[in-house]
């Protein structure tokens, strides 16, 4: 589970710098780079999403436990 994620981590942190890449570059085929970087930054919300998800359904099915601090302490 750590592994998974990690990459997923890897991931929005990629596809956000991606997109800044495609913001900075600009230049003269404005519409196609701001269509490369809405992609970029839907496959960043498709990943946050599919992360929140896989943590949801780990919970659930036992593979990973809350902690923290005990209620009334």
């Amino acid at each position: 589970m750590t592994y998974l994620v990690s990459l997923a981590f890897f991931a929005i942190l990629a596809s956000l710098a991606l997109a800044l890449w495609f913001m900075l570059r600009g230049g003269s085929g404005g519409s196609v780079q701001s269509r490369r970087m809405a992609k970029a930054l839907a496959l960043r919300v498709g990943v946050s999403i599919f992360l929140f998800a896989c943590i949801l359904l780990a919970w659930k099915f036992g593979l990973i436990r809350p902690t923290g601090i005990a209620p009334g302490a």
